[in-house]
């Protein structure tokens, strides 16, 4: 398998919200995510950005595609659909407690409270913790505490 282009991770995921502009800068302040690139259309709408939280990268765009390609993609946002995620981002931070306290000092709905969930000495254990954002789109936030033995191939 190739590489990804330079500064690209081997995966990515894209989040649409109905005012884009606005949970941009809410992940940012809020999450601790960075812009790499925004692209404004027409409006003030945004076509595309990169969001960066470490070595991650999400897209973040305006619901209903780009305003060429609106019937071809027809992305909503958690709000318009009565909240339904299908799905949930997963991110890994240093410290889940500190990690949560500062999204929830920043307005950060917080679905589920900071946990250890330990799956026993043949695999690993995590603190987590989920939140919610403006638009609905559900986060979740892990701190691995052990990690899981080698295991032969």
């Amino acid at each position: 398998m190739k590489k990804p282009p330079e500064g690209w991770p081997q995966i990515s995921s894209a989040v649409f919200y109905d005012d884009a502009a606005k949970a941009i800068d809410w992940l940012c302040r809020v999450f601790g995510f960075e812009v790499q690139l925004k692209v404004e259309g027409e409006g003030g709408r945004i076509e595309h950005s990169e969001l960066r939280f470490g070595e991650g990268l999400v897209m973040v765009s305006s619901s209903g595609g780009s305003s060429e390609r609106k019937r071809s993609l027809p992305a909503k946002s958690p709000r318009a659909v009565g909240g339904v995620n299908t799905q949930m981002l997963a991110i890994f931070v240093d410290d889940a407690d500190a990690h949560c306290e500062r999204a929830r000092a920043a307005g950060a709905k917080i679905i589920d409270e900071p946990t250890t969930s330990d799956y026993g000495d043949d695999y690993w254990s995590d603190r987590t913790y989920r939140a919610e954002d403006p638009e609905g789109h559900q986060w979740w936030f892990m701190q691995r505490l052990r990690s899981a033995p080698p295991r032969g191939r």
